[in-house]
């Protein structure tokens, strides 16, 4: 800890308001994000079909979902760690926490496609899934248990309570300590951060187990969950430094936030790719080696046409690109390489997503490409990526804009000031 740590300043002071630059943008990015994303969708609908239109969607939502409930997760870790260091940057990560939010009613499309639309995205809707891929009546009941609208739509709507209910709970204790200064919210955060932590990791998991794994009904795979989860935890880390560093260069924490933070962020962003490749390699291993085609299949129709050639750029731009660059002290303690990395990762992230989504829609030996949507369903599905992801960024701003972009009460607040690396 340093022992120069500069004095803190009031609560008011401009350091800690969202700059007028960025406050401008609020309206604009949720406007144009909006007509994006609708004009993303209606291109993959209308120029390609409405099952890619509606699955490119649910690849959107996943990718903002995910950065989400990774921010989520880093807020609680903090509370639960008793973390000094990140106070300062904290706030980025409960902006773009509270995203659940208007994530949640994002989510009826979704929903709605079960219930006016018989197989749009989810082939165990389709009551001809069955017939059409030879399975025996017996083993499809079993399954139509667990994967039915009626018990689909409940086991989401707990998941969104879980994730609105927590993100509201610490956001707001979080921006009324800004206001009393009083230690009791910490105390108390610090003290619901276990159990909070334990809903959110088991809700995430069987989220991302309903929403994207049974997209392809018959394949299971226990290490799923974890896979997206530790790709969130990746992207939300990326995020909250790229935030930061934008901030900062638009006049905010600029005396707050030292390489100091920059440099504990790149090493957890470091250590996340590790993790994201280890799971991800874990669960290729554990499939080949036991060889049962129930579980091979998904991978397979991943290695072969133009998803071969994605899985490949998986492998070298997500994990060993990064992992090379972020590995020395040398570039983590220079934000603007921080920065260009974070931004890189994200791009990755969605990468991700889409492989894990879209292959779904594959139709055929050589229909590889046309489970993509050619040119106009690549389009489309990056209009529909930067148009969520710019309606959050619109969103977060227009919240910043009502409080500060730093817990400047919380009482571990000097500590983060003097934090330095060892």
């Amino acid at each position: 800890m340093s022992k120069h740590a500069p004095a803190i300043k009031p609560a008011d002071d401009p350091a800690f308001q969202l700059p007028a630059k960025l406050s401008a943008l609020s309206v604009p990015l949720c406007a144009g994000g909006l007509l994006v994303l609708i004009g993303g969708w209606a291109l993959g609908t209308f120029g390609v079909s409405n099952e890619f239109g509606m699955s490119a969607y649910l690849t959107a939502f996943i990718y903002c979902l995910t950065i989400a409930l990774g921010a989520t997760f880093f807020v609680l870790i903090q509370h639960l760690c008793r973390a000094g260091w990140s106070v300062v940057v904290r706030r980025v990560a409960e902006l773009i926490m509270i995203m659940l939010v208007p994530l949640a009613f994002l989510f009826i499309p979704i929903l709605a496609t079960l219930w006016i639309g018989e197989g749009t995205i989810y082939k165990w809707d389709d009551p001809g899934f069955a017939e059409h891929h030879h399975l025996s009546p017996e083993t499809w009941d079993n399954k139509l248990m667990y994967l039915n609208p009626e018990f689909f739509t409940v086991r989401s709507a707990v998941y969104l309570l879980i994730w609105v209910g927590l993100a509201v709970y610490f956001f707001r204790s979080s921006v009324r300590q800004d206001e009393t200064g009083e230690i009791k919210a910490t105390e108390r955060m610090q003290k619901w951060s276990a159990p909070a932590l334990m809903l959110l990791s088991l809700s995430m998991s069987f989220a991302m187990f309903d929403w994207v794994m049974t997209l392809a009904p018959m394949w299971f795979s226990t290490m799923f969950g974890v896979y997206m989860f530790a790709g969130g935890i990746l992207a939300a880390h990326c995020a909250i430094a790229a935030g930061t560093f934008v901030l900062q260069k638009t006049g905010a924490l600029r005396d707050e936030v030292t390489v100091e933070h920059y440099h504990d962020l790149g090493k957890y962003i470091f250590g996340f790719v590790f993790f994201w490749a280890y799971i991800g390699f874990s669960q290729y291993l554990l499939i080949w080696y036991a060889n049962i085609p129930e579980e091979t299949v998904w991978l397979f129709d991943r290695q072969i046409g133009v998803w071969a050639w994605v899985s490949l750029a998986l492998v070298f731009f997500h994990w060993i690109l990064p992992f090379i660059s972020t590995m020395s002290r040398h570039v983590r303690r220079r934000p603007p390489l921080v920065f260009g990395w974070a931004v890189y990762i994200l791009i990755l992230h969605y990468v991700d997503i889409y492989w894990c989504v879209m292959p779904e829609l594959f139709t055929g030996a050589d229909g590889a490409m046309q489970a993509v949507g050619g040119a106009i369903g690549i389009f489309a599905s990056i209009l529909m990526a930067v148009g969520m992801a710019t309606l959050m960024l619109g969103m977060m701003l227009r919240v910043a804009g009502q409080t500060r972009v730093a817990a400047s009460r919380d009482p571990r607040f000097r500590e983060s000031l003097a934090f330095e690396n060892i």
